[in-house]
């Protein structure tokens, strides 16, 4: 019986707080998120191993907690290679992290791409481009398609080809996409490199719907809005590059994802 002034809770109320403090616990302790933070972003490189990533381990390895592509005088390409996540063709995506290139490198983060069948650790998309010189660091190019789609400080929108039965190559020139419209900038070229450092630089990339946005430490350096239908794509797989040339090393680290529904 219960005495006078006692207090006890029903059973089930104590069974339903205690479950609901193990599913708070587990969801505190998910993978990618931040301790107390979780702001929806997946880290999708260990900083231990490969798994996860197919590509040519000549050219890439793991070194210091940072995912390494290296071209030495032994091992010069005569194809870009690239490394590529397994985890699946995000659509819309925030993804994020940090890179560091050396000065003669040439490199780049491909997304919403597809592998080409006959070229091993290949693939044909969008690409966010990177370069020790920083000549083309931050601009819209697209691997093994269009070109180029927007240099560093433009807003463009890109429209489908005028002629859609001719073959690709004759609606690009000097390596640039033709059907392209500069409708704005965001700053001049030169200025913008300055905000490119010589050491770790962070790059953020933002495509949500046919609005493809590049990022170098927190300033926007490209701004692409995509309205060809034809060539245009709206998911596909994530990669990031070795390109051929000279030797050089390219270091990525905090390589982390959020989808966006």
């Amino acid at each position: 019986m219960q005495r006078p002034g006692s207090f006890t809770l029903p059973i089930k109320i104590i069974i339903g707080v205690a479950i609901s403090t193990i599913l708070l616990s587990a969801r505190c302790q998910s993978p990618g998120a931040k301790k107390g933070n979780d702001d929806g972003f997946v880290t999708i490189f260990d900083g231990k191993t490969l798994n996860g990533w197919t590509g040519d381990p000549t050219h890439w390895r793991v070194e210091n907690g940072n995912l390494v592509g290296e071209i030495t005088p032994a091992t010069i390409l005569k194809r870009n290679s690239f490394i590529i996540w397994q985890g699946g063709k995000p659509a819309d995506f925030e993804l994020t992290l940090d890179v560091k290139i050396t000065k003669d490198g040439n490199s780049g983060i491909n997304y919403r791409s597809e592998p080409l069948t006959d070229i091993p650790h290949a693939l044909k998309g969008y690409q966010a481009d990177i370069d020790g010189a920083n000549r083309y660091t931050g601009q819209n190019y697209e691997e093994r398609a269009r070109t180029t789609l927007a240099y560093r400080g433009e807003i463009v929108t890109v429209n489908a080809p005028k002629n859609s039965s001719a073959d690709l190559k004759d609606q690009i020139k000097n390596n640039a996409w033709l059907e392209r419209t500069v409708t704005g900038y965001l700053g001049d070229k030169d200025s913008l490199k300055t905000h490119i450092l010589s050491d770790w630089n962070n790059i953020r990339l933002v495509a949500k719907g046919n609005r493809l946005q590049h990022f170098v430490n927190n300033v926007l350096m490209s701004d692409v809005t995509d309205n060809d239908k034809t060539n245009g794509k709206s998911s596909g797989m994530l990669g990031v590059q070795v390109h051929v040339g000279p030797p050089m090393k390219v270091e990525f680290r905090n390589i982390r994802l959020k989808r966006i529904e």
